[in-house]
């Protein structure tokens, strides 16, 4: 029985002078109103979905992460510019922008922004930090980062040293931050990662063939090629073996291999392809297998310009990755 603040002698039946009924009035009014606020009050909270937040109040309703980006060529001047340009709506803010050669950032990033020595970083009060430019600051700062913030790795191929593997995945799960795997052009990440978990990824084999100017290779392998010249394979075997070689061009087949945690970098297979041909994208091939002759093959088509080590499409897949990074507890994640 709802009470509307009325006693039983609001009800006793008397000829009321003209004040006592004003009075009375007022009160039932009262009463009333202070029931129907209670209950849109009760409905909102109980019901949000039934009042719909804008991108606006959403940002600043819920806290806002704050984005290191660690490198500033192709990708991560592209990330720079989508945190600065779209982050406000989605609850991010650049903390600070690093690269080797801090030249190269002056009247393209707010003076504000330039972190001039990265060991500095934890005066930025991160809450991610992105790492797109080589693996060896991986090594160097990947335990130092993961004991601030969480940490996404551009260059996964840096976890091909099993060394340090392990040391990234302990400083995880000491600090409880999340290591953050992007997929890249990887495709079809989450499904090997299921496979694998359930214990029946059995084999994985990943070819990347590209234009030869793509390449960023140590050594000599390529450095003999002309125009014209068609397919040339440049390397097959494991990823852990392929990764030194190719550092800056098989973070795929790095992530691929983390997905595959039972194979791992020494059981998932790699190829890279040299074809004059793919002047327009690179091509990503990838073969799941699994028990009872269960199989999938998957091609991957990415537009790419001459040069260029990372394909257009990418770009938007880092970006994706970077929007999942809300902490998911002291593990490795593919994103």
């Amino acid at each position: 029985m709802i009470n509307f603040g009325l006693s039983e002698s609001n009800f006793v039946l008397r000829l009321p002078t003209i004040p006592a009924v004003v009075v009375r009035l007022l009160c039932f009014t009262l009463g009333v109103l202070r029931v129907c606020v209670g209950l849109c009050v009760q409905v909102e909270c109980s019901f949000p979905s039934m009042f719909p937040l804008s991108a606006q109040d959403m940002a600043t309703s819920s806290s806002t992460q704050r984005i290191g980006v660690v490198g500033y060529g192709h990708l991560g001047q592209y990330l720079v510019e989508r945190i600065l340009k779209d982050g406000a709506a989605l609850g991010l803010t650049l903390a600070f922008v690093w690269n080797r050669n801090s030249d190269k950032l002056r009247g393209l990033v707010p003076d504000e922004l330039i972190l001039g020595d990265l060991s500095s970083f934890a005066d930025r009060r991160c809450d991610v930090i992105i790492e797109v430019c080589h693996p060896q600051i991986v090594k160097e700062f990947g335990f130092h980062f993961l004991s601030q913030s969480h940490f996404m790795v551009g260059s996964p191929s840096a976890l091909s040293d099993p060394d340090l593997n392990q040391k990234l995945h302990h400083a995880a799960q000491q600090h409880g931050r999340t290591l953050y795997i992007p997929s890249g052009a990887l495709w079809g990440g989450q499904d090997i990662q299921r496979l694998n978990d359930s214990g029946a990824l059995t084999a994985l084999f990943i070819r990347m063939s590209k234009h030869p100017s793509c390449f960023r290779l140590t050594g000599d392998v390529l450095s003999d090629w002309t125009e014209g010249e068609g397919r040339r394979v440049l390397f097959r075997g494991s990823v852990a073996e392929l990764c030194p070689l190719a550092p800056n061009n098989v973070n795929t087949m790095a992530a691929a291999a983390v997905a595959a945690g039972t194979l791992g970098f020494a059981g998932v297979r790699g190829e890279i392809v040299s074809d004059t041909a793919l002047s327009d994208y690179h091509v990503v091939e990838v073969e799941v297998t699994g028990p009872s002759g269960f199989s999938v093959h998957t091609v991957r088509r990415n537009p790419a310009r001459l040069g260029a080590v990372t394909g257009s499409a990418t770009y938007n897949s880092f970006w994706n990755s970077l929007l999942v990074c809300k902490g998911h507890g002291g593990r490795v994640y593919l994103c």
